[in-house]
């Protein structure tokens, strides 16, 4: 009789952890059936919590990172705090740095990214009004589009300075960030769809604003599928567009390698060959399986190792994934 009173307890209690962490991240009512379940529950005594996360630091500001990855290792982070824990993580901020010096620091980079974004914003007027762009604004060899631009725009100059349609006037460089803009825009569109916080069209473009003036800052890697990926959760963190701007830059910096293609390699063939010696290793009748059915280059977790099982997992769920794996 006790069991099955208890039970029904724990169900409740497990329903309530999961419809508290979907409170924070909403899903559009539609898209409910269509999305990998949350696994993850936030944990009472083990999640770190506000309170506690308030406690690992120092008068001065210094935190105690080796008590916050234990605690996060032990229960995740709470929703509440996770973009303030994440720039931590991420490596946007020394934890041995104080409260005066992250102030410092913070006040710089967003003057950085604003001098970044004016820059951009100069050769495509489009950036930071709110808009985007889902289709090309400059032809192969440079030429302006002069067809209407699905934005919804009226009076805006899309593609900034024309040189009298003259090709010439615009470099290689600034050529190939215009190619990539309306690219950013289909990928926007498709980012994170059963989300509520993505039919607010402000936000679409404060992550195609984020992901322009990266791809003009890193010109080697630009941009690449995937990229709007990782980028998605942080701006969900991350109220400031700024501060959103420098973690998903840190996260890049680890991550840059796999978006980094030529004509004979891929970004992630690396770690495509490190899954293949370890499944060869730990079990050698799954990987003879695979080489079987011609799956031994193990490109079917290409995917996967891309945008680190965002697409795989729920949004909830990578998330705990990630900030288990950040140091």
């Amino acid at each position: 009789m006790l069991g099955c009173v208890k039970l029904p307890r724990i169900l409740m209690t497990n329903t309530a952890a999961t419809n508290e962490l979907d409170s924070f991240y909403p899903v559009r009512p539609e898209c409910q059936a269509d999305i990998p379940k949350t696994r993850f529950k936030i944990k009472p005594g083990k999640t770190l919590s506000a309170r506690r996360w308030d406690a690992a630091f120092s008068k001065d500001g210094h935190l105690d990172i080796a008590k916050v990855l234990r605690r996060i290792h032990r229960g995740g982070v709470h929703p509440s705090i996770k973009g303030a824990v994440w720039e931590f993580l991420l490596g946007c901020f020394d934890v041995d740095s104080t409260f005066e010096e992250r102030n410092g620091i913070r006040r710089q980079r967003r003057e950085q990214y604003g001098v970044w974004k004016d820059e951009c914003q100069r050769m495509v007027p489009l950036i930071g009004t709110g808009k985007f762009v889902t289709a090309a604004i400059i032809t192969e060899d440079g030429r302006p589009v002069e067809e209407e631009i699905s934005c919804n725009l009226q009076e805006i100059d899309i593609v900034g300075s024309r040189d009298g349609g003259n090709p010439s006037g615009l470099d290689k460089k600034v050529t190939e960030w215009k190619l990539t803009l309306h690219q950013i825009g289909l990928d926007v569109v498709r980012t994170d769809r059963a989300l509520v916080f993505y039919e607010n069209e402000d936000n679409q473009a404060k992550l195609w604003d984020i992901l322009a003036v990266y791809a003009w800052i890193d010109g080697e890697v630009g941009y690449m599928q995937g990229m709007n990926d990782i980028c998605s959760p942080i701006i969900i963190l991350l109220e400031n567009e700024a501060d959103a701007f420098w973690c998903f830059d840190h996260a890049m910096r680890r991550l840059r390698e796999n978006f980094r293609c030529t004509t004979g390699t891929i970004g992630v063939q690396s770690q495509l060959s490190t899954l293949s010696q370890i499944i060869k290793t730990v079990d050698p009748k799954l990987h003879q399986h695979l080489e079987d059915l011609d799956g031994g280059e193990y490109l079917f977790a290409f995917r996967m190792l891309m945008v680190l099982f965002r697409r795989e997992f729920s949004f909830v769920d990578s998330l705990y994934l990630w900030e288990t794996g950040f140091r």
